[in-house]
């Protein structure tokens, strides 16, 4: 079967360059499928590995969270009393509660306002895994003053190339001094386009009217030698319903599934992904409809020597699965510069994985293939006969 695959390439390979114009309008049309498939799952992608960077950066086994969380974005909050009951289980080394709000932060240049993404930790306790923020947790103990997210978008202003210059940068949050003590790297999202770490009382200083005996995650330290699962299942047994207890993988998922089913992003990623497989499917049925016609009465007479339609199907799967590589190969060439340059204008986690590369090229065979057979109708319904006509 193989040989005999191999036996006929050289037609299908002559096909393709009798019309050169054709084929190359051909490769433009898969590579730019591609290229809209590669920049809508890579955008997908960062959206999950943005929107959980501060998941997967916390100091915690466990997290209790309002029973009805779907994402850390949201204002939704628990009784600090939780995490005093939580202190008594067995297993449980240590509890600290994280503070999450929007704030506003005012350019200290441009004095213009953007909206921010502010963390509240207690300064004794690791709460981020980030190495800069354990290593100036000390600062924070003085009031009003913040760690600055260096990836921040530019709209925040210079903070890290004024923190070069001084130690300490002033700026605004909430209409209330602070100082940018410090510096770490937690990155943008599409909730968040800025990041700043300060103290629980500084939080509680900053945001008044907040209740300070309302908190919206719990992060909660093991023992050692403590089962993840069977504490996680005790919490969940023993603490009223208005909280429920999430492992770290269980936290991340629900933040990655809040994204791609209930928030919009997520469908119009999706969908763009669907169109850009049917735009790839109409693009490559329109050049193989095109050639089979033009080839009709070639086909035809093969079809009367005796030639079977597996055979005839074959041919255009050749066809069909050499227009899939040769398109390919540009498209995935031109996404790593677009990918590069989007990286640069947004600070999204937006780059090129083999995994991806390899989904997207059997998207792509496949797009093809499905074509070759939908234009496979006009051969099967061709009758030998039409030859005397």
């Amino acid at each position: 079967m193989f040989q005999k695959w191999l036996r006929k390439i050289p037609l299908t390979w002559q096909q393709l360059m009798k019309d050169k114009t054709r084929f190359i309008v051909a490769l433009a049309g898969i590579a730019f499928a591609d290229i809209l498939i590669f920049i809508q799952t890579g955008f997908e992608s960062a959206l999950f590995a943005s929107s959980t960077a501060p998941h997967r950066n916390l100091n915690a086994d466990l997290f209790i969270v309002n029973s009805h969380f779907e994402t850390v974005y949201a204002k939704l909050n628990f009784p600090q009393q939780r995490l005093y009951q939580t202190r008594g289980f067995a297993g449980v080394k240590s509890v600290t509660p994280l503070y999450i709000a929007f704030g506003t932060w005012k350019n200290p240049q441009t004095r213009r306002n953007q909206r921010i993404l502010v963390f509240g930790i207690n300064p004794a306790h690791r709460a981020f895994q980030f190495p800069e923020v354990n290593q100036n947790r000390h600062k924070l103990q003085n009031i009003n003053s913040v760690l600055f997210d260096r990836t921040s978008l530019p709209e925040f202003g210079p903070i890290p190339s004024l923190l070069q210059q001084q130690s300490t940068v002033a700026a605004e949050l909430n209409n209330t001094k602070v100082r940018v003590s410090g510096l770490y790297d937690l990155g943008v999202s599409f909730a968040a386009y800025g990041n700043v770490i300060t103290s629980d009382s500084s939080f509680l200083r900053l945001f008044p009217y907040r209740n300070p005996n309302k908190v919206e995650v719990g992060l909660i330290k093991l023992q050692p030698d403590a089962d993840i699962e069977s504490v996680a299942r005790n919490l969940r047994a023993a603490l009223p319903q208005d909280v429920t207890v999430l492992t770290k993988d269980i936290f991340i998922k629900m933040e990655e599934s809040y994204w791609s089913q209930t928030s919009p992003i997520g469908f119009i990623f999706a969908l763009g992904v669907i169109v850009s497989f049917t735009v790839g499917i109409v693009i490559v049925y329109q050049i193989l409809y095109s050639d089979v016609s033009d080839h009709l009465k070639e086909y035809v007479t093969l079809k009367a020597m005796g030639y079977s339609d597996r055979f005839l199907l074959i041919i255009l799967a050749q066809e069909a699965l050499f227009l899939a590589v040769l398109g390919y190969i540009p498209g995935l060439l031109l996404t790593f510069g677009l990918y590069n340059i989007t990286a640069a204008a947004t600070m999204l986690p937006i780059y090129m994985t083999v995994e991806r590369g390899v989904i997207v090229l059997i998207i792509t065979i496949s797009m093809c293939f499905i074509s070759g057979a939908i234009a496979m109708k006009k051969l099967r319904s061709a009758d030998p006969a039409d030859l005397l006509y």
